[in-house]
């Protein structure tokens, strides 16, 4: 196992990344920038060290000051988390110029799957249904017309390197194309430095699912079941739960089956996620894959009993992936809701500012009820990064008894001096259509009608 290992994030997934860390038995060194410098999890870590100024750019994103840091510590690996460096492939290489385990995939899989475009056929050659669209890269606006006759109306424009919804236009109909291909390619270059977009065609209707496997550097891997995330905004998650609504265990194993046979193709090592649109009629068309561990994470965890982030850990340290597809098993119902410094009212603005009050339900990181957080009251909320407080997590025996579990928490817990998205969650919680089960991508579209 690794002695010690640098931990290239912040908030509250830095903290659940100290908490792995710990767990396998090694010493966690944490970076951070000045405007986190009086941030809770930095006295869990064994040894901090700051990196830059607040802008992430002049911090979390600078690869010179983590290297060094890294070094300077004597260091052994780096976990990068999720976002900022953790599928920037470049990151990924200089770590093991530099002797450093990058804890992830190889740095060729990041550029094969970080490419939307190339993910999307080498998956349909590995035997996965993919979403009928462009086999490339689009080379301008003739092309995408040309392609969207063939395809069909409504068609997404998508940016090749994209994520997070960035670079990304729904496009109904021909008149349209011109001004929704310049602002996809102008944002995906402003976003991703890469102008590059390619097309899928449109589900009206869809469904988001994602399936989570796990690789170890002998070729064998295993998936950990599926999660539905299609409480979304702008194509943005704000609410997870595990297992997806009406998914029998017959399609689960087939479908992770084949998730796990095209991986194993290309020869995919550690965490990753693999997801899908779902239509009315439960066919699934492969979307993209993220070469890291997922926000919503702990849904899976609570529902297999599967610590995700310790055997990223040993996974990247040599160690045989010991779990085989027959000792996974899914257990109740879990959900996942998203509590970030927000205000619904007004378009999901930011709302940085001080905490007055923080104060969130009792929890275990086992359930009940969990809470991954890295705020408190007197928590000034920075400006600078992604406005997420914490995770709001529960699990039960059924997705009845789960959404009655998180009502019952999202009243308990207690935010004042900034607006956040806790009352959203009370309202989709309280929603009949949610409550139901077998809602859409349109889900919150619908709420507010």
């Amino acid at each position: 196992m690794f002695r010690k290992i640098l931990v290239a994030n912040r908030g509250e997934i830095a903290r659940r990344i100290i908490r792995a860390i710990h767990a396998v038995g090694a010493k966690a060194v944490a970076v951070y920038s000045e405007a986190d410098k009086d941030a809770i999890y930095l006295q869990e870590a064994d040894e901090i060290v700051c990196i830059g100024k607040g802008p992430a750019s002049q911090s979390y994103l600078n690869q010179d000051a983590i290297l060094e840091a890294a070094e300077k510590y004597a260091c052994e690996a780096i976990h990068p988390g999720f976002g900022f460096l953790s599928e920037n492939a470049l990151f990924a290489t200089r770590c093991e110029q530099q002797k450093l385990t990058f804890i992830g995939p190889k740095p060729s899989h990041m550029r094969l799957m970080g490419d939307k475009a190339t993910a999307r056929q080498t998956m349909q050659r590995c035997g996965l249904p993919v979403m009928p669209g462009s086999s490339g890269t689009l080379r301008d606006v003739q092309d995408a017309l040309e392609k969207a006759e063939e395809v069909g109306y409504p068609i997404l424009l998508k940016a090749t390197a994209g994520g997070g919804g960035k670079g990304m236009r729904l496009v109904h109909s021909e008149k349209d194309m011109q001004e929704m291909f310049a602002l996809a390619q102008s944002e995906a270059l402003k976003s991703f430095s890469n102008p590059d977009l390619y097309m899928e065609k449109y589900i009206v209707g869809a469904r988001h699912i994602e399936f989570q496997i796990l690789a170890d550097s002998y070729g064998h891997i295993i998936h950990l079941g599926e999660r539905e995330c299609s409480v979304q905004r702008n194509h943005q998650k704000s609410l997870e739960e595990a297992p997806a609504f009406g998914m029998s265990e017959e399609m689960r194993q087939k479908i992770g089956h084949q998730v796990c046979v095209a991986l194993q193709k290309i020869g995919y090592q550690n965490a990753g996620t693999i997801e899908f649109l779902m239509d009315a009629h439960q066919n699934l068309y492969f979307m993209e894959m993220n070469t890291r561990i997922q926000v919503e994470h702990p849904v899976t965890e609570l529902i297999t009993g599967i610590d995700l982030v310790a055997w990223q850990i040993r996974i990247a340290c040599g160690e045989h992936l010991a779990l085989q597809q027959s000792d996974i098993h899914f257990h109740g119902h879990a959900i996942e809701c998203r509590i970030n410094a927000e205000d619904p009212k007004n378009n999901f603005a930011p709302s940085p500012g001080e905490l007055e009050q923080y104060a969130p339900p009792k929890s275990s990181p086992t359930g009940p009820v969990r809470v991954e957080t890295h705020a408190y009251a007197g928590y000034r909320v920075p400006p600078y990064y992604d406005s997420m407080l914490a995770k709001l997590i529960v699990h039960a025996d059924t997705r009845e008894q789960a959404v009655k579990s998180m009502q019952k928490a999202l009243q308990e817990f207690r935010v004042k001096g900034v607006a956040t998205t806790i009352p959203l969650h009370q309202e989709i919680m309280q929603h009949a259509l949610f409550q139901k089960g077998g809602y859409t991508c349109q889900f919150l579209e619908q709420m507010k009608q």
